[in-house]
């Protein structure tokens, strides 16, 4: 097994610019990397600008870039930056404060409580399971829809 590698310090101006693509053009989630497991923190950024994710990727010292399956001649070909688990954690730890939408909500809680309901050993006992669960439950609640009553009735 190779050693993961680590996230690099971001300068803020970068950090901010990596906080504007991940809010318009990327996604905090909770993803399954296989059948049968639990879900993990993804941060990824879609676009059709490989150098942009290129950028991303040499500032953040971390994650992959994958190219997307065009299925018309049409399409653009797009490509997709992700970086998962601890790695992502990392990230979200330096761009949460510069983060404008839901995502930031999403980032904040990940960061609170991710590492507490995630076993590394991935075996969960029923009282740990039950709170993952209920972590897994608030964070997908947290949507576009639930960003814009919070701003309305800010207003």
């Amino acid at each position: 097994m190779t050693a993961r590698r680590p996230v690099k310090r971001l300068e803020p101006t970068t950090a901010a610019y990596v906080a504007g693509l991940i809010d318009g053009e990327g996604t905090v989630t909770l993803s399954r990397e296989h059948r049968g497991r639990r879900r993990s923190i993804v941060v990824s950024i879609s676009n059709t600008d490989l150098s942009l994710l290129r950028f991303v990727l040499s500032a953040v010292g971390a994650g992959c870039i994958s190219s997307k399956r065009t299925y018309s001649v049409r399409h653009t070909p797009s490509f997709s930056y992700k970086i998962a688990n601890r790695q992502a954690l990392e990230l979200l730890a330096q761009v949460t404060k510069h983060l404008k939408t839901y995502r930031a909500a999403r980032a904040a809680l990940a960061l609170r409580h991710y590492l507490a309901v995630t076993p590394r050993n991935g075996k969960y006992s029923a009282t740990v399971l039950r709170v993952r669960e209920e972590f897994e439950r608030d964070f997908l609640a947290l949507t576009p829809a639930s960003d814009r009553r919070t701003s309305e009735e800010l207003s």
